[in-house]
């Protein structure tokens, strides 16, 4: 890894929790590893009345072991809606970078409300501080959601492009920076032994699972005018079927792998109508006791109404129409207050044409497994059958399997730290380009309009604690075949979880 650019990172939103949590100690990171640029300061922006010392001071407060950075925490007060203070911004970052004698190369991380998305790029474009020239650079990181629909997403693109140039325009997904999926590619791509048998001839189907154990706690407001659909699987889950569906690009580089991922978006197979019904399970968690806690419903949650419809779980069948994945089902499902966190790729082979040893040990033959794990205890899982030791020919399913944390002296960057190094070095390759959200918007759009418009679309109820409700298993087709349940047998997975 290289140092990037001298250059400073304004972040709006300086106070809130974003901030506080993630992007300051990603950056406390970046400098313990020596990463950061060598003239570089960071510009927080604030309603808040914090002066430079005062913002420090709060940092600290949040931060254990603050390490070097806090010296390079500045702060201005201002309204980020408010167009008449951004000139004093544009002249507060011209005294920054002349007095640190460095060129005005500048990030603006947006960590504020989605409503301040085309206002505050519009402001900076007012200002000049969105033009580049001379050698100096400008980009803005935007937080997720993006839109809410298909039409706020294309709406938010095209003002966008209107200020700024796409190498510009860094849309954040943290899960594309997580160290396991970054490897779902050097797995694919990297190993013989794996992408011949990456298509419909020889993988069954394919699951991909983010569950959390967690409610939705003080968010609830929001959550309920987001939901499941929209707050995981439009941008996190979508985006992981991407990279596993995705064809070999020609080149290891940001235009190449996305270009692979708008295609196989572009070939997803609409959902409407009656197929919604079938291949579509929401649900809502209900008050329930786990492991001697009782737990709240949904509705019972603060800052939900008693009455919500909204989803705290999606269960999804999808296809992919092209020539490598045709026939091959794509089963998606994330939820809140489920068994554990853990999100993982399950890719089923398909079983052996003749199963010589089924009789003496049935159901051995249903194919292998390769699970990949993003959280927690990243790794890659291979399950196979073996012979048991001793006369006879039973079958016993093995695992191989390979762990970061057993890497000697290995370190597992957060995302963010990933994706912030990225955008400093000008890598856009693990986050969406403006395309890819529309085509993944505009494949969820009808299932978002057919659950607002048909009253008769059930909404499951589950209790807290369980995989969901049990008619999303109803939507995985074939003799014998169910979601895979991580965790449920710790000894069998080998695979560490939350419970």
């Amino acid at each position: 890894m290289y140092k990037p650019d001298d250059h400073i990172l304004v972040i709006f939103g300086a106070s809130g929790d974003l901030t506080r949590r993630k992007l300051i100690y990603a950056l406390r990171e970046l400098q313990k590893l020596d990463l950061l640029p060598g003239k570089f300061a960071v510009l927080g922006i604030g309603r808040s009345a914090y002066t430079d010392d005062s913002y420090r001071e709060m940092i600290a407060e949040n931060l254990d072991d603050p390490g070097e950075i806090l010296p390079q925490l500045h702060y201005l007060s201002m309204d980020p809606e408010d167009e008449k203070a951004y000139p004093g911004l544009a002249a507060h970052l011209a005294g920054m970078s002349s007095s640190m004698q460095m060129d005005p190369n500048y990030i603006f991380y947006l960590a504020t409300p989605p409503s301040l998305y085309g206002a505050i790029p519009h402001h900076l474009s007012k200002v000049g501080l969105t033009r580049e020239g001379g050698g100096t650079w400008r980009r803005i990181i935007i937080e997720k959601p993006f839109g809410t629909d298909f039409q706020s997403a294309r709406a938010l693109n095209a003002s966008l492009l209107e200020l700024l140039q796409e190498h510009q325009i860094f849309r954040i997904d943290h899960y594309l920076g997580k160290e396991t999926v970054q490897n779902v590619l050097v797995t694919r791509f990297s190993n013989g032994i794996f992408e011949p048998l990456w298509n419909r001839n020889f993988v069954d189907h394919v699951e991909v699972t983010s569950s959390e154990n967690l409610g939705v706690g003080s968010r609830g407001g929001y959550y309920d005018h987001s939901g499941a659909l929209r707050d995981m699987l439009q941008n996190h889950l979508l985006q992981l079927v991407g990279l596993v569906a995705m064809e070999p690009p020609t080149v290891i580089s940001s235009d190449a792998i996305r270009n692979e991922v708008l295609k196989v978006f572009q070939a997803i197979r609409p959902i409407r109508g009656d197929e919604i019904r079938k291949r579509v399970i929401r649900g809502q968690y209900m008050a329930s006791s786990v492991r001697g806690e009782t737990l709240k419903g949904y509705r019972e949650e603060e800052g939900v109404p008693a009455n919500s419809r909204t989803e705290t779980f999606v269960a999804m069948k999808l296809f992919i129409d092209n020539w490598r994945w045709g026939g091959v089902p794509f089963y998606i499902r994330t939820g809140k207050r489920l068994p554990t966190r853990v999100t993982e790729i399950v890719i089923h082979f398909k079983p052996s044409p003749h199963t010589l040893f089924d009789e003496l040990h049935p159901g051995h033959g249903q194919g292998n497994l390769l699970v990949i794990r993003i959280q927690p205890d990243e790794g890659i899982l291979l399950k196979f059958g073996m012979k048991v030791q001793g006369a006879g020919y039973k079958v016993q399913e093995v695992n191989m399997d390979f762990h970061y944390k057993d890497l000697m002296d290995s370190y597992i960057p957060e995302a963010y730290q990933r994706l912030l190094l990225d955008c400093m070095q000008g890598d856009s390759t693990l986050y969406a380009r403006g395309d890819a959200v529309e085509a993944a918007w505009k494949f969820v759009d009808p299932i978002l309009k057919a659950w607002k418009e048909d009253p008769a679309i059930p909404l499951h109820g589950y209790p807290c604690g369980t995989w969901g409700p049990e008619v999303a298993d109803q939507i995985i087709e074939g003799e014998e075949q169910s979601w895979r349940y991580p965790c449920k047998n710790l000894a069998d997975d080998g695979l560490y979880c939350e419970l």
